[in-house]
């Protein structure tokens, strides 16, 4: 009797121990966490470590404490996902578990990784002032020139370095993860993807024309115009700065809606966004699966994230509620309904591709199953292989469909 091959590309399930990389990496990302975690232990005691007399975080302690407390938890999980993303039993647990804290600190630390750079390149060039502050829409913690001080300068460099050493050992080490438990889900290229139906092309359509609000708006304070900025706390920021927050919070969103283009349209996803950014005719028709993926993952995480935060932050008083305009508050709402959009999008597409692995992939034979005698186990015609239907024939697929069933949304 000839054995069924095992199927490749499948899941990896051991369960060994991890390897010396993502040990060294796990170390790292549990040591950046350890500064801030004790700096925010530190003014939830009482201290006012870092904090000039004038500071804007002292106006009203309340939802100061209330805001170090969830910075602190928040920053904590990073701790917990370290430990799920290295040990054998993070294995085990559920998909959505994982995944929805880890998009949520993607989001949080993927604006941070790309802005705080950029903005001592500025300083560094004479463009900057003091109180550099990064993240999506002016969030962070911090002034610029002329703005009333949040924090000593030396706060940023120990808050922010921690969180670009966070990000980046964190994003190794869930790439690693992903790739050993999903990664048979996005082998393919884009131009092998059938177009999605009507209602993934009508969601991401949505989110297309709600993300050119936040991405106009952005743009339009990166480039210096006031419109909706007069009297808020992004008029004291020092221009250089301002044009790079402001620059990345605009991009965000875009990327976002270019990732899920690439996977609802499929090759034609792949003309379309490439139509609009330049890309050459070779590329577009080559971008992998995984890099769609990696496009709406990161987009969409950033910008609901960063949205849904400094809301919440406004909301909750004090400075930045007062320095917040109208149409500030529109910008971070449509991040928020843009991004959700596109996360729903990618999140129907993995579980669509994950339904059509498991219906391709043949069970395995176990040997209880096996026929109690030889003759039973003799080939036959009865017991001969169905033929695979060939493209063109009836009971086949069209010839000039070329979608890898895997991949099906």
């Amino acid at each position: 009797m000839t054995p069924t091959p095992e199927p490749t590309g499948g899941p990896r399930t051991a369960t060994a121990p991890p390897d010396r990389a993502r040990r060294v990496l796990r170390a790292v990302a549990i040591t950046a966490c350890v500064p801030y975690l004790v700096l925010k232990t530190a003014w939830l005691g009482g201290s006012r470590i870092g904090m000039p007399e004038d500071s804007l975080l002292l106006d009203d302690p309340a939802v100061t404490a209330v805001a170090n407390l969830v910075t602190l938890v928040l920053d904590a999980c990073v701790i917990v996902l370290a430990l799920l993303l290295t040990r054998p039993w993070g294995r085990r647990v559920p998909a959505w578990l994982l995944v929805v804290p880890m998009w949520t600190a993607t989001g949080l630390l993927a604006p941070i990784m790309t802005a705080y750079p950029l903005q001592l390149l500025v300083r560094a060039l004479g463009g900057g002032g003091s109180g550099v502050s990064a993240g999506g829409g002016g969030g962070g913690e911090g002034g610029g020139e002329g703005a009333e001080p949040f924090l000593h300068e030396w706060v940023f460099g120990m808050v922010y370095g921690g969180f670009l050493v966070q990000g980046l050992s964190l994003g190794a080490l869930f790439a690693l993860y992903a790739r050993d438990r999903w990664g048979h889900l996005w082998r393919d290229r884009v131009r092998d993807l059938p177009p999605a139906g009507a209602l993934p092309r009508a969601v991401t359509g949505a989110a297309a024309l709600v993300a050119l609000v936040p991405a106009t708006l952005h743009t339009l304070w990166a480039s210096g115009f006031a419109m909706g900025a007069d009297g808020t706390r992004l008029a004291g920021r020092s221009t250089g700065e301002l044009a790079v927050m402001e620059a990345t919070s605009a991009v965000f969103p875009l990327v976002a809606v270019a990732g899920a283009g690439l996977l609802v349209l499929g090759r034609g996803g792949a003309r379309w966004v490439g139509v609009g950014m330049g890309v050459p005719v070779r590329a577009r028709v080559r971008v992998p699966v995984r890099v769609a993926l990696a496009a709406a993952w990161l987009g969409s995480g950033a910008t609901a994230t960063w949205g849904g935060w400094i809301t919440l932050a406004s909301l909750g008083g004090g400075g930045i509620a007062s320095g917040t305009s109208g149409p500030m508050y529109l910008a971070y709402a449509c991040q928020m309904i843009a991004g959700a959009l596109v996360a729903a999008v990618g999140a129907r597409f993995l579980a669509g591709s994950a339904r059509a692995y498991a219906g391709a992939t043949p069970a395995p034979v176990r040997p209880t199953d096996a026929p109690a005698s030889a003759a039973a186990s003799t080939p036959g015609p009865a017991s001969a292989p169905a033929p695979v239907p060939l493209p063109g024939t009836p009971d086949g697929p069209d010839a000039g469909d070329a979608a890898d069933v895997r991949m099906s949304p």
